[in-house]
């Protein structure tokens, strides 16, 4: 079963993603199968290294903090857009140092920081283990800083480390 289906949930995923995207019929399930288990035989066939996920209790408590903040930049961006003037806006660059040096957890990191809007992973520096994220306001670089290192990293340090 397993050479069948290398990655059994992403197989799964991928058929009801293509689903919810095209639709709930005979003909798309029939075509969504096969696309689905080539898109898995050709991940193995990339050998990643499965992720170790230590403690799955705390993904929840992830979720729903990524979640919120997400709530949360939507409606600051938003408030930015439509109330500050053009010259007194300040986007630029962060750089965070990181602790982290799972490669799941930096590529978890990454989906949240681009996810959440007003923020984008511009680089990562794995020799010096700093993350360049560019901010549509910057303000206090501390605060950006702040919000990474302790409000993301010490979870996901949980989760995979």
């Amino acid at each position: 079963m397993s050479r069948l289906l290398p990655y059994p949930l992403m197989t799964a995923s991928l058929l009801l993603m293509w689903l919810l995207l095209n639709g709930m019929t005979i003909g798309h399930l029939a075509l969504g199968i096969p696309i689905a288990i080539l898109a898995s035989r050709t991940m193995s066939a990339l050998q990643p290294s499965k992720p170790r996920i230590r403690r799955w209790i705390a993904i929840p408590k992830l979720v729903g903090i990524v979640a919120l903040d997400v709530l949360r930049s939507n409606i600051a961006v938003a408030r930015f857009i439509l109330t500050t003037p053009k010259a007194t806006s300040r986007s630029g660059f962060v750089s965070i140092p990181l602790t982290i040096q799972d490669r799941t957890a930096l590529a978890v990191l990454a989906c949240i920081v681009t996810s959440t809007p007003g923020t984008a992973w511009i680089e990562y520096r794995s020799r010096k283990n700093v993350l360049l994220l560019h901010v549509l306001d910057v303000g206090d670089e501390q605060v950006w800083i702040d919000l990474v290192q302790d409000r993301y990293e010490p979870l996901l340090m949980e989760i995979f480390q």
